[in-house]
């Protein structure tokens, strides 16, 4: 795994990992929790396994940029969007043995870096079992939303998940402006299909509705602009 020179104070790019500490639990964490950073230029990347197999290690925790992973079982293909504040171990699926083995593709839509928690960061971290809870939050924060992801995918009209898709993008990359919440993703109809469980020409035609209805837009720059409130519960219930 190639890391170069660079390190960081993790707890200084991710604060959030530290709510849990009182002040002076703070400070001594922040000054020994320093991790290499491995850094991803845009493109298709190939994780490699650590030279010591990985064990001991928390795994790998975004600190900035988006990356996209891609599961291809058969001609069927779901994808991931995961960014910052998000832990990786992709070398854990090289190890099982599977009876159907999928193909795995991560590619950086924004570049990446990663602070690497090897042993000696995991050993740190570990003095204080609410670092160690922080951690393992994030891991579950994962599950949950590719949950909610897979609960999209089943609802009846394309139309519907794509407009839930973008509002729960929203939460994580989208910002407040002028016109309405920007999503500056660059999310292909393709990309979009892969997320929702539709095929490209239905994503297509559900987007010109949305558009048609002004819940969302695409500027010239790529990005998305939502109009309006987020889908009402009872909306949901009636797409599915």
């Amino acid at each position: 795994m190639s890391t170069g020179s660079a390190f960081v104070r993790v707890l200084e790019e991710d604060p959030e990992l530290a709510a849990g500490l009182d002040a002076t639990s703070l400070q001594l964490a922040s000054r020994h929790a320093i991790a290499a950073v491995e850094s991803i230029p845009l493109g298709i990347w190939e994780p490699k396994a650590p030279a010591d197999g990985g064990a001991g290690h928390l795994g790998l925790l975004v600190l900035d940029g988006v990356l996209m992973r891609d599961v291809t079982v058969a001609r069927g293909a779901c994808t991931e969007i995961i960014g910052r504040g998000d832990l990786l171990r992709p070398w854990d699926w090289e190890r099982e043995v599977l009876t159907v083995r999928p193909q795995l593709t991560w590619t950086a839509l924004q570049p990446v870096r990663l602070a690497v928690l090897d042993r000696r960061v995991t050993a740190i971290l570990g003095r204080w079992p609410e670092l160690v809870s922080a951690v393992a939050g994030r891991a579950v924060r994962r599950s949950f939303e590719l949950a909610v992801n897979q609960a999209t995918s089943h609802l009846t009209r394309v139309d519907a998940r794509l407009e839930l898709l973008f509002w729960s993008l929203a939460d994580r990359w989208g910002r407040v402006g002028p016109d309405g919440v920007v999503l500056d993703l660059p999310l292909t109809h393709q990309v979009l299909g892969r997320l929702i469980g539709a095929q490209r020409p239905s994503v297509t035609t559900a987007l010109s509705d949305l558009s048609r209805r002004g819940v969302i837009a695409r500027r010239e720059d790529g990005a998305w602009v939502l109009h309006g409130d987020p889908p009402a519960e009872d909306g949901l219930r009636a797409a599915g």
